[in-house]
């Protein structure tokens, strides 16, 4: 048990700023402090200065800390977006490159070369392909880019940047910020033939830890550059969607974290690594050795952005429930085409069956369709095997409309719970007082649940019929495939 006076401190480095939390060991924000970030995109390119992220980081925990002076910091953990490197110089640790952001695909004409090299590596881990946009081809594309970097250079994530320069020398990454670089986590190391056939030196390559693993402490400079005191123990951190679903408490096994933004994102717990032959759901390793598998679907609440822009969707959703359920059957997608989980189809176009009477049945049959793929992607998860039948944490700002998180609740015949607050910051501090403990037990105390939905009663059976239908009706314009169609219609039968 952490010490009643310990305060605990996490560190997000989003897209467009820093966020710090200091929080109690009962999950109690003490002070919070944010820095802006500052982009710069070009078509497949996005990138970051590296050293604008020290200086957010530490303005940003200066000001969460400020309010807090004579109390104890137990510790300090940071999360990164995911797929986001850089070379940094060996000696010292300053940046020798921009940072190449995790949706920045100047690399995709290496993927065919690294996934060749890789397949059988990336096959044990369950994700089978890597994508154009994870870090390993922009890895590639970085020696290519700089070939004179190649003597003195140190491969880096976002999150090692901020660790280094709190710890003032040099720091291992973590596996859950390496898992898009190529690391076995598995074994957790390096596949260093696999590297070597790509031509990427051993040497280049910073040493390995489980998120959650002691890598240092608060030196002097860093200390008084944002408030932490000197000597404070600096974790392992992870990314930025690990650290959200650490922040919603979905750290038991069995127990997942639906995260409904612009996109539908899953995460959850396993004690065993999941086997998927699609390739649609890829895992990252918990402090405790468990699996965290995941998937990104693109349907979402940027499907009812694209359809009603500018409405006042209060006003359409006044009138949804009259609409259970609706008419008409939609499958909404997020962007023009595309799908990538439960399945992989990317010619996946958005449609509706049927003419709706007007924009309030339209409105509720997509609310209806966003959760029924929220319902086939479960279903998927449970027929790869995995334990679904823990808690189910919403987040997201899916969660600000009580109507459909209580349609949510309904469509899956669960019980849904809404944490008091999941942003990743809250997750890193969760993850900086988990040494030495379960870190389940860890969010048990420090991650507070505002409300639990039970799903009706009365809608019991209700939206099985238009569920199956939307799922045969992928299967039969060849999206999805028709063994997992039949699986998962079974589950509904």
């Amino acid at each position: 048990m952490s010490a009643d006076g310990d305060v605990w401190v996490g560190i997000d480095l989003g897209t467009q700023s820093v966020r710090v939390l200091a929080v109690s060991g009962s999950g109690e924000v003490l002070g919070s402090g944010t820095a802006a970030l500052e982009s710069h995109r070009d078509g497949p390119r996005h990138e970051q200065d590296p050293a604008r992220w020290w200086r957010a980081a530490r303005d940003a925990c200066a000001g969460a800390l400020a309010g807090l002076a004579g109390r104890r910091v137990g510790g300090v953990a940071v999360d990164g977006t995911s797929g986001t490197v850089l070379l940094v110089d060996a000696a010292d640790g300053r940046p020798l490159t921009a940072g190449l952001m995790y949706d920045d695909t100047r690399a995709a004409g290496y993927t065919d070369r690294v996934n060749e090299a890789g397949a059988q590596v990336w096959a044990s881990l369950g994700y089978r392909r890597m994508q154009p946009a994870w870090a390993l081809p922009k890895l590639l594309w970085l020696l290519d880019e700089h070939p004179d970097l190649v003597g003195r250079a140190t491969l880096a994530h976002q999150a090692d940047v901020i660790n280094r320069a709190l710890v003032g020398g040099p720091v291992p990454t973590d596996l859950s910020n390496a898992l898009k670089t190529g690391a076995d986590l598995i074994h957790e190391t390096w596949p260093v033939d696999v590297l070597d056939k790509l031509g990427v030196p051993e040497r280049l390559l910073p040493g390995l830890v489980r998120s959650g693993t002691p890598i240092g402490t608060v030196c002097a400079e860093a200390a008084a550059l944002t408030g932490l005191p000197e000597g404070t123990p600096v974790i392992a951190g992870c990314t930025d969607g690990c650290a959200a679903q650490l922040g919603a408490g979905a750290l038991a096994v069995g127990s997942w974290n639906s995260v409904l933004g612009t996109t539908l994102i899953l995460k959850g717990v396993t004690a065993e690594l999941l086997a998927d032959p699609l390739g649609v759901v890829y895992s990252h390793k918990s402090p405790d050795g468990r699996w965290l598998p995941g998937g990104a679907s693109s349907t979402g609440a940027g499907a009812i952005a694209r359809q009603f822009p500018g409405r006042d969707l209060d006003e359409l959703g006044a009138t949804a429930a009259e609409f259970e359920p609706a008419g008409v059957l939609a499958y909404p997608l997020a962007s023009a085409r595309g799908e990538r989980f439960p399945f992989v189809a990317p010619d996946a176009e958005a449609f509706v069956l049927g003419s709706p009477r007007d924009d309030r049945e339209l409105y509720a049959a997509m609310l209806q369709g966003i959760s029924y793929i929220e319902r086939l992607c479960f279903d998927y998860l449970a027929s790869l095997g995995a334990p679904v039948d823990g808690d189910l944490l919403l987040t997201g700002g899916g969660t600000r409309s009580a109507y459909w998180c209580q349609l949510r609740a309904d469509v899956l015949g669960r019980p849904v719970k809404l944490p008091a607050s999941a942003e990743p910051a809250l997750g890193m501090a969760v993850l900086a007082a988990t040494p030495g403990r379960a870190p389940a037990d860890v969010a048990a105390e420090m991650v507070r649940i505002r409300t639990v939905i039970e799903p009706h009663p009365a809608a019991a059976g209700r939206f099985d019929e238009p569920y199956r239908r939307l799922v045969g009706e992928l299967a039969r314009r060849g999206w999805l495939p028709a063994d997992t169609a039949a699986l998962v219609a079974g589950r509904a039968s």
